[in-house]
């Protein structure tokens, strides 16, 4: 090998090797979660708003909207007459609901993480199988991967959505973050 293809190599090694440590501990955990609060926060929090009901206990009855979106064709079943549906139901849809509201602010704030990016990636797996099963979403929306289109709803534009979930799973939130500032100070305590 020359002396030149040598060094070459050598610096490209080093750059990714100070890449791999900033990234790895800092960089991509802090821009998954400044994505994730640009992209989805807002849709979820959206989200969440239409299914709450009228009303100061609008938190806990829930509108007819939210039994439409979870429970499609158990609502159309019951003629569109929620009193028909079950206790199950009604605990599904606030969970479902508060979930909406809590899990991208834990996403976004840094706080329990882990457990939230997982919980809001079991979310879009929920949200997905609903959407193709319940709400009757097409080939078009579902889409394929490697077909040159990178548009449907489905496999293209959630599997990015899971990837930046996933990515928090496994690397947490980072250094600007609650988890942090929390885990700081409870090893301070321990010791």
């Amino acid at each position: 090998m020359t002396t030149f293809m040598t060094t070459f190599l050598s610096l490209y090694a080093a750059a990714a090797a100070l890449i791999d440590r900033l990234a790895g501990t800092w960089l991509m955990p802090t821009l998954a979660r400044i994505v994730f609060a640009g992209t989805l926060l807002i849709y979820y929090w959206g989200s969440a708003l239409t299914k709450l009901g009228d009303g100061i206990f609008g938190f806990v009855v829930p509108s007819t909207g939210a039994y439409i979106q979870i429970f499609p064709k158990a609502v159309e079943a019951a003629g569109y007459d929620i009193s028909q549906l079950g206790f199950l139901h009604w605990i599904v849809v606030l969970a479902g609901t508060y979930a909406e509201f809590l899990l991208p602010v834990l996403i976004a704030v840094g706080l329990f993480t882990r457990a939230a990016a997982l919980g809001m990636a079991g979310f879009v797996v929920v949200q997905s199988y609903v959407d193709i099963t319940g709400h009757g979403l097409g080939a078009k929306d579902i889409g394929a991967w490697f077909d040159r289109d990178p548009s449907s709803l489905i496999l293209d534009q959630r599997a990015f959505w899971l990837f930046l979930l996933i990515l928090l799973v496994v690397r947490g939130a980072g250094p600007l973050s609650a988890d942090r500032f929390l885990f700081r100070a409870t090893d301070k305590a321990a010791a």
